[in-house]
């Protein structure tokens, strides 16, 4: 057991730079993109896309865009913030049609500006091709010297806009629909999870890995209309049944005679980012036959076998901590109890807060209960910890509020290596488990104990070929080669023994 540090440690006694500079910065790894697409002649496409986006706001709370089509008509409605700012019943209503697509943007490869919300909208030769991604590619800089030499006129710096420039050079060298995509995605080299709506039909892509989810659902039964969303979630809340997920380097093809299925690559290898698993996707959407909420439960069941600490409590980080940390208790038999209340309409903001603020304790997201821990030996259990600034908070909070000791647990292993797929994770040297050993961390936090759960035990309890996942951010292991140019941007240290 680690004991207490009495003597606090300031911020710039940190092993990793610039802390100040990520203060308002969330301390997670930040989710690239929500997509949808609806194709349902006879429905109001736009208001159900709407809605659909509306449930994976999680995904993305930068931009928000719908495309839509009437015959060989498209109309556009895309702008910065919330989905429920972007949108109100007035722009609904001038996106008709029978085909939709939408998506909600964190923005990842190109800054946040409204250029870069999408669906990207390319005009070809066979009408406008309309694109929503999530995910990251690898190749963009040779992908963007070769459209920018074949004179496309790109108007954003995001990847998306390329892959639906690639698609359209296909399309006018005379492709139909397609083959000039399955030719599009043979020069895309990374992650990519599609919705892509034209004039004929609408599709959805996943990259041969599988690495961003996309599942088809239905909605009605004479006739059957069909729905494409990154999660389930975004299924339930217009009432559409889950029918599958799309295959990795699978493209399916939805048009007025239904669903046709290609598989584009014939090198698929699933590889569907772990963190889809513990953090990012909603708890109450489905992966592999169950709710992520299940398996949150059973990671921190694991956890508890695998660290078990003595203590009167165990209380969750909300939201995305709560589910492990009743699998803890309930593993454990210590008690559960909501020990940190969360302010749910806290938004970001980029207001400073002033220095006697930061000094007393800004709390604008979690607020402790003082009757709750006071004079109690607490667990607390989150998903991760990145940078370490802010469950260093956490834990200053916890001890204000009158508790005798803090344990924490985190139901993933450390995070050591950043991303490339589509996930804004800093570069090496600001994750602070990729530069100092767990006992080290512990003392930063200043907790009584620290434990992750171990590789091993988050893919045992996945219950899935532990092969199937991309875990690169805990190992350095990336299943789609990364360019040196990309790497170095990010990859500045080799990993440390933790």
């Amino acid at each position: 057991m680690i004991p207490h540090q009495p003597d606090s440690l300031d911020d710039s006694q940190l092993p990793y730079n610039s802390v100040n500079d990520h203060e308002n910065r969330p301390d997670k790894p930040e989710e690239a993109c929500g997509v949808f697409g609806i194709y349902a002649p006879g429905e109001d496409v736009a208001k159900l896309t709407y809605f659909g986006l509306y449930a994976l706001q999680h995904r993305g709370q930068e931009s928000a865009g719908i495309a839509t089509f009437e015959g060989e008509q498209v109309k556009l409605h895309k702008d910065m913030g919330l989905v429920s700012q972007v949108f109100n019943e007035s722009t609904l209503q001038n996106l008709s049609g029978t085909i939709a697509v939408g998506h909600t943007r964190y923005s990842t490869t190109g800054s946040s500006r409204k250029v870069n919300a999408q669906p990207a909208v390319v005009e070809t030769r066979l009408g406008s091709v309309a694109l929503a991604h999530n995910g990251n590619l690898v190749n963009t800089v040779p992908l963007r010297e070769e459209l920018l030499n074949n004179n496309c006129n790109l108007v954003s710096s995001t990847d998306s806009e390329m892959i639906a420039f690639a698609i359209a050079e296909e399309i006018n060298a005379g492709a139909d629909w397609q083959e000039g995509c399955m030719r599009a995605f043979h020069r895309c080299q990374g992650a990519f999870s599609l919705v892509i709506g034209t004039s004929q039909g609408i599709m959805g892509v996943r990259d041969p890995n599988g690495i961003r989810p996309l599942v088809i659902g239905t909605l009605g039964e004479n006739p059957v209309r069909y729905v494409l969303s990154s999660e389930t979630c975004g299924l339930d809340i217009i009432g559409a049944q889950y029918l599958r997920d799309v295959q990795p380097g699978e493209m399916v093809w939805i048009t007025e005679v239904g669903l046709t299925s290609f598989q584009w690559s014939q090198k698929s290898k699933t590889k569907l980012c772990i963190f889809e698993m513990i953090y990012f996707a909603r708890p109450d959407s489905v992966m592999h036959n169950e709710s992520l909420y299940t398996y949150r439960m059973r990671i921190g069941r694991r956890l508890a076998k695998e660290s078990p600490a003595n203590a009167d409590l165990v209380i969750g980080v909300p939201d995305s901590g709560i589910p492990a940390a009743i699998g803890y208790s309930q593993a454990s038999g210590i008690p559960y109890a909501e020990g940190l209340i969360k302010n749910r309409y806290v938004g970001r903001t980029f207001i400073q807060p002033t220095q006697s603020m930061r000094e007393s304790g800004i709390r604008m997201k979690l607020n402790p209960l003082k009757d709750v821990l006071f004079g109690k030996r607490v667990i607390i259990v989150d998903d991760s910890i990145v940078r370490g600034t802010t469950s260093r908070k956490l834990v200053k909070a916890l001890r204000e509020a009158g508790a005798l000791e803090v344990h924490m647990r985190i139901s993933s292993p450390p995070v050591t290596h950043p991303c490339f797929y589509g996930i804004d994770t800093d570069t090496q040297d600001q994750l602070i488990a990729a530069t100092t050993s767990v006992e080290d961390i512990a003392k930063l936090l200043e907790v009584d104990s620290l434990a992750y759960l171990t590789r091993q035990g988050m893919l045992w309890s996945t219950r899935e070929d532990p092969e199937s996942f991309c875990c690169a951010c805990f190992t350095g292991d990336y299943p789609v080669s990364v360019p040196e140019q990309v790497k170095r941007s990010k990859l500045m240290l080799e990993k440390v023994s933790v």
